[in-house]
């Protein structure tokens, strides 16, 4: 390998980036992404890494994680420059073996440190290597515009938001048929809000901040980019029904749960109670 870009990973990242920023999803320097490498891909890219440079640390401790590499976008970076000079907008890092610090070894070029809401992540990515026996690897952050404008119109529960775009697209219950997870407005960056939706990711996939985003986890790039993307499509349905005079029918209870064993999903039939 005669180049990090060379690494698959990599490419998806960056490709995954810049399809949510064509989505509109990831203004300014809004939203941000993590990836966790396998260890042959770590050991694929380690010449091209420096594992000397200053600790720092996460703010808290993610043991299962200790010595683990992550793709990460950079605080402040725009994602519309992420496919023309990656090494400048994201990095590569590298937990300690406590699991409390972090270094960067790649990347980041100009200068600047990883996504503020990296706790949020790496806690997140802890949780979920737990509960997956290690298949999750992928977290995304973003703004889709109707998702973030139902939580000024539906309640702030996670069964109001799980019913109402379940009942928009066939595809909703069957893509995420645990639901979805709502917190109330918190301060991003913030252990508050990185331990709430904690709490919320070892039942859901998808976790929406109120008037902020949403906040999603998967096995890889194509499965965490397609619930975000079926969930705003969704949320968009849902807003332009709602705009014309609300909805004169859906899809039943009844008709949700049927899809369970043709489609072999565990749809959660609390969610429709």
């Amino acid at each position: 390998m005669e180049s990090i870009f060379e690494l698959k990973a990599i490419q998806m990242f960056i490709d995954t980036c810049h399809q949510s920023w064509l989505k509109g999803w990831n203004e300014r320097n809004g939203g941000n992404m993590s990836y966790r490498m396998t260890e042959e891909e770590a050991a694929s890219v380690r010449p091209f890494l420096n594992e000397k440079t200053q600790p720092r640390p996460i703010g808290l401790r993610v043991e299962n994680l200790a010595n683990e590499y992550f793709i990460v976008t950079g605080s402040g970076k725009f994602y519309k420059n992420i496919l023309r000079e990656p090494e400048n907008n994201i990095c590569v890092i590298r937990v300690d073996e406590t699991g409390e610090n972090y270094r960067i070894v790649w990347g980041l070029a100009e200068g600047g440190v990883p996504t503020s809401e990296l706790p949020t992540h790496l806690l997140n990515h802890s949780i979920k290597k737990e509960r997956t026996n290690g298949q999750y690897r992928v977290i995304m952050h973003a703004h889709p515009a109707n998702t973030v404008a139902l939580t000024f119109l539906l309640p702030l529960e996670d069964k109001a938001f799980t019913r109402n775009i379940w009942e928009m697209i066939t595809e909703c219950p069957i893509v995420f048929p645990a639901g979805i997870g709502v917190l109330p407005w918190m301060v991003c960056g913030s252990s508050d809000i990185a331990y709430a939706t904690g709490e919320k990711i070892k039942k859901y996939d998808a976790v929406i901040w109120s008037h902020h985003g949403i906040f999603c986890a998967g096995p890889d790039f194509d499965t965490t980019f397609g619930l975000m993307d079926t969930i705003e499509k969704s949320a968009e349905i849902l807003i332009k029904v709602m705009s014309c005079g609300g909805k004169k029918q859906f899809i039943t209870p009844e008709q949700i749960l049927a899809l369970s064993e043709p489609y072999h999903v565990d749809i959660d039939a609390q969610m429709l109670s």
